[in-house]
């Protein structure tokens, strides 16, 4: 990037593992760390939103670890139970 009057600079603090593991794989693509910050950002405004998919260390969706949550809890508290998988399928398929 070029320096001029209208480049105003970003500082930000992250843990060095992130950093690492971050850069090695921008690498990878052939890319520098600025220059995907500044790809981000982009997408930020093109999107107007926050402009990818945000999954936890099991790959769910914010939603969706909330929705296995939810059903461990309704679950564990429930007095249903069922002693084989195909009696627990059919009622789960008659709703």
């Amino acid at each position: 990037m070029t320096n001029n009057k209208n480049s105003e600079q970003l500082q930000i603090r992250i843990d060095s593992k992130t950093k690492n593991e971050a850069k090695k794989i921008l690498e990878g693509l052939g890319m520098d760390m600025s220059s995907a910050v500044k790809i981000f950002f982009k997408q930020v405004i093109n999107s107007r939103n926050f402009p990818c998919e945000i999954r936890d260390e099991n790959g769910f969706t914010l939603r969706g670890a909330e929705i296995i949550r939810e059903s461990v809890k309704n679950a564990e508290n429930s007095s249903v139970s069922f002693k084989k998988g195909s009696v627990l399928i059919k009622d789960a398929l008659k709703d």
